[in-house]
């Protein structure tokens, strides 16, 4: 019996040519991303846009990011993604305007559909209003959108959609607090 059929689980989730690029964006990432000095935003921003990524002016996207697929994020102006954080953007990531992605967070877009003995991949885009942050290595499942202002407190799992200018803690993510608009808008 075929390997594959007895274990369709083991087939390739993505096309080949999705493949085939993000093979060259680890190179690139390897060589020209990862090594830059930390202030040198501009240059990885210029480097992610050479393989897709929308990026607004004044983006500041760590050099120990780690960006699965460039051509599936889109962030607005003055978006940040800190050191260590791991966009999995098998799907679209959105970033608002000012919205902040923290050290160590998972961003992910992907899941399977462990009811199919085939295991197929599964993805729901991912959108980050403006002035929304994800702290420290929080969680934020695919399909989720954290509105306007909203926080993902550290550690924090969101697995539905968080409200504006709401704070959440937790697995699952719920609220604890309110988010002053006026102070952060100013």
């Amino acid at each position: 019996m075929d390997v594959l059929a007895k274990h369709p689980f083991l087939v390739a989730q993505t096309t080949l040519r999705n493949r085939a690029g993000r093979a060259l964006w680890g190179i690139v990432c390897a060589l020209l991303f990862r090594p830059t000095p930390r202030p040198l935003h501009a240059w990885r921003s210029s480097v992610l846009r050479c393989f897709g990524a929308q990026l607004g002016p004044h983006c500041h996207i760590y050099p120990k990011s780690r960006i699965w697929a460039p051509w599936n994020l889109r962030c607005d102006e003055g978006a940040a993604i800190g050191d260590d954080a791991v966009i999995y953007n098998a799907a679209e990531v959105h970033l608002g305007p000012y919205a902040i992605v923290s050290q160590q967070a998972y961003v992910c877009t992907a899941s399977h559909d462990f009811d199919d003995p085939a295991f197929p991949m599964t993805t729901a885009r991912i959108s980050l209003g403006r002035f929304a942050w994800v702290c420290a290595r929080a969680c934020v499942l695919p399909g989720v959108t954290l509105h306007e202002g909203a926080v993902l407190g550290l550690g924090a799992v969101a697995s539905k959609d968080l409200e504006a200018w709401k704070v959440y803690a937790g697995n699952p993510a719920r609220i604890v607090g309110a988010r002053q608009r006026n102070r952060v808008t100013a």
